[in-house]
């Protein structure tokens, strides 16, 4: 027991030097590379406390090859852009102008529901209310809203509080229609088709992204052309 003591203790502040050793980046930003190195120190570490007959210099050692290995690809992508993308991966734009880009969402496999949600996280709450939004490399969604729908406080515009009236409801997901949110707001398929064929379209699969406000703004993002269901 004194020995699995001492060796738990042992790698504990081993693999907590090493960490440090690496950056404080790791901590704060965890990319795909940081989190395989991540889950092979913990496996090394667990295996070497488990097994007294294993001596020290077998988690050790790997685990100093790991700390190096992190440590030479982290100042190469310093100096390399083509390293630096090969490691972390580049960020992606999803929402240009107020469109979603729904090719690059499929590539990146970013659902609309996801993509709501960090928009709702960050306080907004239409599409279409978005200059740009990019899909970081760390899986952070950086999001810019349009100009005219940047933040302002009540004392700028000197009002006091207003009621709330409710997020926009999707109702068209990837070209299919989503019959319990139009139930939600008392509307049918007859009424969303007449809405669409407003809009230019003759198809619903021809859209990519609909919603309908508290306003009664009907906002209709088409599928970018040449995508292949």
């Amino acid at each position: 027991m004194v020995n699995i003591l001492l060796r738990t203790l042992f790698m504990y502040f081993f693999v907590l030097v090493t960490l440090r050793l690496m950056g404080k980046r790791e901590i704060g930003k965890l990319s795909v590379f940081d989190l395989v190195v991540s889950i092979m120190m913990a496996e090394i570490a667990v295996v070497v406390i488990e097994d007294p007959k294993l001596s020290l210099w077998r988690g050790v050692l790997p685990i100093g090859i790991l700390m190096v290995t992190q440590i030479v690809l982290s100042y190469l992508s310093l100096k390399s852009k083509k390293v630096r993308e090969l490691v972390e991966g580049k960020p992606a734009l999803l929402i240009a102008n107020g469109k979603i880009l729904d090719e690059e969402m499929k590539k990146q496999r970013y659902s609309i529901d996801d993509l709501l949600t960090q928009l709702r996280d960050k306080n907004i709450s239409a599409v279409s209310d978005v200059e740009f939004a990019i899909l970081e490399s760390s899986g952070k969604l950086s999001v810019f809203p349009k100009p005219a729908k940047q933040p302002v406080s009540k004392e700028d515009l000197d009002i006091s509080g207003q009621d709330y009236h409710g997020l926009p409801v999707p109702v068209i997901e990837d070209g299919r229609i989503m019959s319990d949110n139009l139930h939600k707001i008392n509307k049918d398929e007859k009424w969303l088709k007449k809405q669409i064929e407003k809009q230019g379209y003759d198809n619903v699969q021809d859209v990519y992204f609909a919603s309908l406000d508290h306003t009664g703004k009907f906002f209709v993002d088409p599928k970018d052309k040449g995508r292949q269901d």
